[in-house]
C-alpha cells in the first residue's frame, strides 16, 4: 500500500521548483476559499519556509495552498534595499495577491543592526517586526518602539538557543518593558525546550503578537520537524488555548521539512491546520 506521503505527491500537489514558474503568472487569480475567510484565527506563511524559491515561485506556492500572508525574509528582499527596491517586491506580492504584515525573523547583535531593522521594517510599512535582538541591546531596541512605533516579536529558538530557548525567557526581559515588546512564540521550538502551549498562551496573552506554527516528531531537545498532525504537538488544545485569549495576531506556518520539495508537506500542514480550526 502507498504510504501517505507518496499518495499525496502523486495525486495532487509534487511540483519541483522550477515546474511552480508557470503559475506565478496567474496566482492573483486564485479564489480564496470560504473556511479561510470565515476561520477565527488567521493563517499564515513565516518566510524562512521558502529560503530555496524566489519570489514568484513563493507568491505561486502560498496560492496553490491558500495562504496570503507572509512575514518577510530578507532573501527575498534584502534589509539595505533602496526604498524603490522595496516598493518594488511589495507590488509584486500585492499583485499576486500576498498581503506582508511583517519582518524578519532579523537577527540584531549591535545598535546599527537593531537601527536598520526598524527602518527596514518602517519602509516596508508594517507594524511589526519578528527579531531577536541580544540581551544588552533590549534597552535599545525598547528605545526603537518607541520611536518608530513599531511591535518586536522576540522569537524563540529552541534548546540549543543560548538567548532565547523557550517563550519564557523571552517574556521574563520583556513583560516590564513597553507593551509593545512582546513574542513570536514558535510552537515546535517551545515544546522541544519543553513548555506547556496551552499554559504559555494564557500566561503570555497580552504579549503575545505573532506565531510560528509547526510540528515535531518529539518534545525534546532533538526533535525534528514534520508536517503538522503527524507529531506530537495537541493542535486541538492549542486551538482551543488561542480561541480562549481571543488571539488576534497571524498563524504562520513555518515549514521547515524537505525545504526543497515543500509544496507537498506545506499542502497538507495548511489542510490540517484548517481541519482543526473548523
Amino acid at each position: 500500500m502507498p504510504s501517505r506521503r507518496k499518495f499525496i505527491q502523486s495525486s495532487a500537489i509534487a511540483l519541483s521548483a522550477s515546474s511552480l514558474l508557470p503559475y506565478a503568472a496567474a496566482a492573483n487569480k486564485a479564489v480564496r476559499s470560504d473556511d479561510a475567510k470565515k476561520s477565527f484565527l488567521e493563517t499564515g506563511m513565516a518566510g524562512y519556509s521558502f529560503v530555496n524559491y524566489s519570489l514568484e515561485q513563493t507568491i505561486a506556492i502560498m496560492n496553490r495552498i491558500g495562504i496570503y500572508n507572509l512575514s518577510l525574509k530578507d532573501f527575498h528582499l534584502p534589509l539595505d534595499s533602496s526604498q524603490e527596491k522595496i516598493d518594488e517586491v511589495l507590488e509584486a506580492f500585492k499583485a499576486g495577491g500576498i498581503n506582508v504584515y511583517a519582518t524578519g525573523v532579523i537577527y540584531m547583535r549591535s545598535e546599527a543592526e537593531v537601527d536598520r531593522a526598524f527602518a527596514y521594517t518602517k519602509k516596508v510599512g508594517v507594524g511589526l517586526l519578528v527579531g531577536v535582538p541580544t540581551y544588552e541591546l533590549l534597552a535599545y531596541t525598547e528605545k526603537k518602539v518607541k520611536e518608530y512605533d513599531i511591535k518586536i516579536a522576540i522569537h524563540n529558538h529552541g534548546p540549543e538557543d543560548k538567548l532565547y530557548p523557550g517563550p519564557k525567557d523571552v517574556y521574563d526581559r520583556i513583560n516590564k518593558m513597553d507593551k509593545r515588546m512582546g513574542l513570536c512564540l514558535d510552537i515546535g521550538h517551545a515544546v522541544r525546550a519543553g513548555a506547556d502551549l496551552a499554559k504559555v498562551v494564557a500566561a503570555y496573552a497580552d504579549r503575545l503578537f505573532d506565531l510560528h506554527i509547526k510540528d515535531v516528531n518529539a518534545a525534546k531537545a532533538d526533535g525534528k520537524a514534520i508536517e503538522l498532525g503527524r507529531g506530537v504537538i495537541d493542535f486541538p488544545a492549542f486551538v482551543k488555548a488561542l480561541r480562549a485569549i481571543n488571539y488576534k495576531g497571524k498563524c504562520s506556518i513555518e515549514y521547515e521539512k524537505d525545504m526543497k520539495d515543500a509544496l507537498p508537506g506545506m499542502a497538507e500542514s495548511a489542510g490540517y491546520f484548517r481541519g482543526v480550526m473548523s
